[in-house]
């Protein structure tokens, strides 16, 4: 029960306008995680300098989990060459960094298409971390069984023989 495991893998393309690049953003999402539907996400308030207007659809992100999110978080830490800022690693134990061109995680580069930068996130969490969140006989979790930022980076250092800078 004290192992520590990627509970969910977010892959987050803000593409800063509404329109076309918005729905291309989508399709390379949808292309990196397998078809699995991205979310759009909407711009909260305007900005008239950037040309945003609230409710406009501006950033697209996914969801993975399991073994996809495993292997999705293996390519993107090779293009990071396993180098972490210490400071993108949270208290809850959570971690994210970004890369600037997805065509480095292996996809083939469309012209049509372009090239976008993406973020990461991973949470990381402990079995037996659904009692608190479940519906029926919810309990609560000690600070024991919470990951730390220690505790994170060290589960970084080993599964990936990562470095944080």
């Amino acid at each position: 029960m004290r192992s520590i495991r990627v509970e969910k893998l977010i892959i987050n393309c803000s593409v800063g306008e509404p329109g076309d690049k918005v729905n291309k953003a989508t399709k390379v999402l949808k292309d990196l995680a397998d078809g699995k539907e991205p979310v759009l996400s909407k711009a909260r308030f305007t900005i008239r300098s950037f040309g945003i207007r609230r409710g406009d659809k501006v950033g697209v992100h996914v969801t993975l989990r399991g073994a996809r999110a495993q292997e999705i978080l293996t390519r993107a830490l090779k293009v990071k060459e396993q180098e972490l800022s210490r400071r993108a690693f949270s208290n809850s134990g959570c971690f994210g960094f970004g890369i600037e061109e997805h065509i480095d995680l292996g996809m083939k580069y469309d012209p049509y298409t372009g090239i976008f930068g993406m973020d990461f996130y991973v949470v990381l969490k402990r079995p037996g971390y659904r009692v608190s969140q479940r519906k029926h006989k919810r309990g609560r979790i000690g600070n024991s069984h919470k990951v730390t930022k220690e505790e994170a980076q060290e589960w970084f250092k080993t599964n990936y023989e990562g470095t944080i800078l």
